[in-house]
């Protein structure tokens, strides 16, 4: 089932569902590499694009790239971005890059999707010049994506079985240890790993939910399969779940390990 609930395709779902907060994290992400102007930038799973937006913006790049699998997020990221940047349809594990063409390589929100880490980030290292930097960011599933964990223990309270769908079970890379083991094993330097805090504010409950119901990624895709009874279960158990202030407006928090290394 995993495979089928994994969809990423629409960029206006995506974006009210997830790429509200990713834009955040982005930038936050960029400013912790604190790296130079002027330099080439691979974004590897750009999605679309609030990565390579924020390189943009903040680092002046000599040359920004941001490749993605999916057609309809390359499309999506095109449309948002008129700038320098460019955009093509490509596999993060069989990069169309010569070697040691960019100076940095980054990597947002994508990297625990990909079928072998590992192998991304082989490639990833062989396209960055040497003293280039190789990094990126992912959800903390497993304890600080408020919004998700809260989902997923009130999926699992109403049916047990999704637990098993629970990024937080699926994606263990997703942590600091595997990411700095996963950095050190590929042979890069100078490693680390840092949390990337950011605010997630939904207005009212409709806000927070209604965005599950778009198909676009492991959770959402998981609604997609419910039955219309036991969708209604799920969303009332979530309701009774999260922490809502007087006005109705819900105040969590969305975490992200961010890791860097260098060539």
């Amino acid at each position: 089932m995993s495979e089928r609930i994994d969809t990423w395709a629409v960029g206006d779902a995506y974006d009210r569902y997830m790429g509200r907060w990713s834009r955040l994290v982005a930038d936050a992400f960029v400013a912790w590499l604190d790296v130079g102007d002027g330099l080439r930038w691979l974004d590897v799973g750009c999605g679309t694009g609030a990565l390579t937006s924020a390189v943009t913006v903040r680092c002046r790049p000599r040359t920004v790239v941001g490749l993605d699998r999916s057609a309809g997020f390359v499309a999506a990221a095109r449309a948002a971005d008129p700038g320098p940047a460019g955009f093509a349809v490509a596999d993060g594990l069989s990069l169309p890059v010569r070697d040691g063409a960019f100076d940095v390589a980054v990597s947002g929100l994508a990297l625990n999707f990909l079928p072998e880490p590992e192998s991304a980030l082989a490639e990833a290292a062989r396209v960055v010049a040497p003293g280039g930097q190789v990094a990126a960011y992912v959800w903390d599933y497993s304890e600080g994506m408020g919004f998700l964990r809260h989902f997923w223990d009130a999926a699992s309270l109403v049916d047990p079985s999704a637990a098993a769908l629970d990024e937080g079970r699926r994606f263990p890379v997703c942590r600091p240890e595997p990411l700095r083991a996963l950095w050190a094993g590929a042979g890069l330097v100078d490693v680390a790993v840092a949390p990337i805090d950011v605010p997630t504010v939904f207005p009212g409950f409709a806000d927070l939910w209604e965005p599950f119901l778009t198909g676009q990624g492991p959770a959402p895709g998981y609604v997609s399969t419910l039955a219309p009874a036991a969708r209604d279960r799920v969303r009332d158990a979530l309701a009774r779940a999260v922490p809502a202030r007087p006005d109705g407006s819900i105040a969590l928090t969305a975490r992200a390990w961010g890791v860097r290394g260098r060539r």
